[in-house]
């Protein structure tokens, strides 16, 4: 019984330490969570680590709702099966604001006039198949500007590959005086296909004076069949988004090519009308509903120094500004 004091005494002494132990532990743990979260904080997602802003960035896809017009405005499209057909107008993209009689053609090219002057500037797009150009002419001609083909993707095999006129092209374009923009032929399934074209992209130009935009350029395969034949609305919209922010985070102007029909059908309009448009609708004027900065309107087009037919397209500076 004398013994028992100093039982009790040294349980006391190892619950104290136990105590103690345990008392650290929490300290500890909680130190390390602090630790982490603020780790977390530092770099929110989405967001680069670099401060530079011609570091190139991931986009971060969002989803949107958006909603009709309801005071009863329609599109008029023509449809193979059957015939005219209609859709009601987004809210939410912008309308263009460009005039169908201030359109005038002559001599095969066309302008837009408004209070009798010339606002549009007139550009042809060109690839390798256009062969040698004589660039000088081009610009004597009256083009003002260029939008040149730095590549594209395979539509059976998904290779990318570089135009390879395309540094003849850009270097030629340049030196002549022309303003020079450039776009890439898409045939992307998926963002990181398309965040790769764009990184092809960014790597072909960089060091030149780029004053145009870099367009992406998704088209369907309508004579045969594409890797590309069941891509669906959402997953075009999300690759164009990939693309764009790719090369906006790059800091060039970023811009999305397509003709009317395949926009009305297969473009999700509202995902993408923070992006400039560039269409392509051949004919006198053009009968798009939505806001667009550039119009393709002719593949038929001859321009001295250049061999055969050539795209001709209109740009619109008043249209272009933000």
């Amino acid at each position: 019984m004398q013994d028992r004091p100093r039982k009790l005494s040294k349980i006391k002494v190892l619950a104290a330490a136990e105590a103690l132990l345990i008392f650290i532990l929490i300290i500890a743990l909680v130190f390390v969570c602090f630790i982490h979260r603020s780790s977390d904080e530092a770099v929110p997602t989405g967001a680069s680590v670099s401060e530079d802003p011609q570091s190139r960035t991931r986009a971060v896809i969002e989803k949107e709702e958006t909603f009709y017009q309801l005071d009863g405005k329609k599109i008029l499209l023509h449809d193979g099966t059957f015939g005219e057909v209609f859709m009601p107008v987004f809210e939410d993209v912008p309308a263009s604001t460009l005039s169908p009689e201030n359109f005038v053609t002559r001599n095969g090219y066309s302008f837009y006039k408004e209070n009798g002057k010339i606002t549009s500037l007139t550009g042809v797009d060109i690839s390798e198949h256009q062969g040698q150009i004589d660039w000088q002419q081009v610009k004597n001609a009256g083009i003002s500007f260029a939008m040149i083909r730095a590549g594209y993707r395979t539509y059976g095999g998904g290779i990318i590959t570089m135009d390879e006129s395309f540094t003849e092209n850009l270097e030629g374009a340049i030196a002549a005086g022309l303003d020079v923009g450039v776009y890439f032929f898409s045939q992307a399934i998926n963002t990181d296909e398309a965040i790769e074209e764009a990184d092809a992209v960014l790597d072909a130009i960089e060091g030149y004076d780029i004053t145009y935009p870099v367009v992406y350029d998704w088209e369907l395969i309508y004579d045969d069949s594409a890797r590309t034949d069941e891509v669906s609305v959402e997953t075009l919209a999300d690759c164009c988004i990939s693309f764009c922010e790719r090369v906006k985070s790059a800091g060039y102007e970023p811009m999305i090519y397509q003709n009317k029909l395949t926009s009305m059908y297969k473009l999700d309009l509202p995902r993408l009308k923070d992006y400039g448009f560039w269409l392509a609708e051949y004919g006198t004027e053009p009968t798009y509903y939505y806001d667009f900065k550039m119009w393709q309107y002719s593949s038929t087009g001859t321009v001295p120094g250049i061999s055969g037919q050539v795209d001709l397209n209109l740009y619109f500076p008043e249209n272009s500004e933000e």
